[in-house]
C-alpha cells in the first residue's frame, strides 16, 4: 500500500502528514532541512508514492534536495491548491499539510516544472544586476530632490557625467556635502558593482547559443535574451510556441458569465514579472528605436496605427515570444524577411 505525504514548508520547520488507505497514519512537524524530511518520510512511510509541497522561496532546493535524496517529490501550483486548503474550517500548518498529503492521495494537483539550479544561478545574476540598477536610479534621484531644496538643480546628465555636476554644484556648500556626498559614494559604488555584474550577464550570453539565437532579434538584448533562455530552458517543454505567451503572463484574460463576454488586459500572471517586462521593453524598442527593418516591425507599426501605442506593444512582444520559442526549438537565427510569420 502507497504512502502519500504533504508538506507545509516555512522557513523554520515543516509541517509533515502521512496518509495511507485513505486515511492519516501520522502527522508532525520537522525542522525545514531535506535531508532531516527525507529521513522522517523514510522511517514513517517506507513506501512513498508521492511527496507534494506548494511554490515557495525554499522549493526549488526542496525539489532538487528530495529528488537526490530518492523521493517522488513534486511542486505544485500554490494558486491551485489553495482552492482546496481554504476549504478546511482552520488555517493551521498542520491542517494544510494534511490537505496536501489528501491532494496527493487523490491526484488533484497542478504539477509545476521546478527550474534547474544552473538556470536558477543565471536568473538571480539577471535579477541581482536590475535591483542594483534600480537602487542606483533611485538614489540618484534622491539626490536631485535633496539638493533641489536648495536651490541647486543637477543637470540633466547619468553616469560620470551627474557625479560630475552633483561635485561641481556643492563646492561652496559644505554643510550640504556633508550629506549629499556619501550618498554619492554609495551611488558610485553601486554603479560599479551594477557594472560588473553586467559584464559577466553579457560574457555568459555570448557563450550561450540559446542567448546568441534569441540576440539575432533586432531589439532583443543580453538581459532579454538570458531571462528568455532561463525561463523556458528547454523550448521542448512547451509542444506550442503560442502557449508560453499565456504562460509568461502576456494573453489577454477573459470573462464570460451568461451572456457578458469580454476580454481584458493582459493577466501578468506569468512564472516571472521580470521577463514579461523586458519583452515589453524589447517589443517598445523594436516599434521605436530599432533601425532594422523586419517582418515583426513592419506589422507592428501597421497594428499601432490602428489600436494604439500600448496594445501594440503588448502585441508584438506576445508574437517575439513565440518567434523566440520557434527559434530556439528549431536552432535557427532570426531572419528579417519572415519575422512576423512566425
Amino acid at each position: 500500500m502507497h504512502d502519500y505525504i504533504g508538506l507545509d514548508v516555512s522557513m523554520k520547520v515543516t509541517a509533515v502528514s502521512i496518509r495511507r488507505g485513505g486515511k492519516r497514519v501520522w502527522r508532525g512537524k520537522c525542522p525545514s532541512d531535506p535531508k532531516l524530511i527525507a529521513d522522517l518520510i523514510r522511517k514513517r512511510a517506507p513506501s512513498a508514492k508521492r511527496v507534494i509541497f506548494e511554490t515557495g522561496p525554499l522549493s526549488v532546493w526542496f525539489y532538487h534536495a528530495l529528488r537526490d535524496e530518492g523521493l517522488p517529490a513534486i511542486c505544485i501550483d500554490a494558486r491551485h491548491a489553495k482552492a482546496a486548503l481554504d476549504m478546511a474550517a482552520n488555517k493551521t500548518d498542520a491542517d494544510d499539510a494534511d490537505g496536501l498529503a489528501h491532494l496527493a492521495e487523490v491526484g488533484f494537483y497542478r504539477e509545476v516544472r521546478v527550474k534547474g539550479f544552473d538556470s536558477m544561478l543565471t536568473r538571480t545574476l539577471v535579477a541581482a544586476r536590475t535591483r542594483l540598477v534600480r537602487i542606483c536610479t533611485e538614489l540618484s534621484n534622491q539626490i536631485r530632490g535633496l539638493m533641489k531644496t536648495f536651490g541647486l538643480v543637477v543637470p540633466a546628465g547619468k553616469g560620470s557625467t551627474f557625479e560630475k555636476n552633483v561635485r561641481s554644484l556643492l563646492v561652496h556648500h559644505d554643510g550640504l556635502s556633508a550629506i549629499v556626498l556619501p550618498m554619492l559614494e554609495a551611488w558610485r559604488g553601486l554603479r560599479i558593482r551594477a557594472a560588473e555584474l553586467g559584464r559577466q550577464l553579457v560574457a555568459g550570453a555570448r557563450q550561450n547559443q540559446a542567448c546568441r539565437i534569441l540576440m539575432s532579434i533586432p531589439g532583443v538584448g543580453a538581459i532579454t535574451a538570458t531571462s528568455f533562455a532561463t525561463a523556458v530552458e528547454d523550448p521542448n517543454n512547451f509542444k506550442n510556441s503560442r502557449s508560453v505567451g499565456a504562460w509568461l503572463g502576456l494573453t489577454t484574460r477573459r470573462y464570460q458569465s451568461g451572456e457578458v463576454d469580454y476580454d481584458g488586459h493582459i493577466s501578468r500572471r506569468g512564472v516571472t514579472a521580470m521577463c514579461g517586462g523586458l519583452l515589453f521593453k524589447a517589443a517598445t524598442v523594436i516599434l521605436t528605436r530599432s533601425s532594422a527593418e523586419s517582418g515583426l516591425r513592419r506589422w507592428g507599426l501597421k497594428l499601432r496605427e490602428r489600436v494604439g501605442f500600448k496594445r501594440a506593444a503588448v502585441a508584438v512582444a506576445r508574437k517575439l515570444v513565440v518567434i523566440m520559442h520557434a527559434l530556439l526549438k528549431a536552432g535557427t537565427f532570426f531572419d528579417r524577411s519572415i519575422g512576423a510569420a512566425a
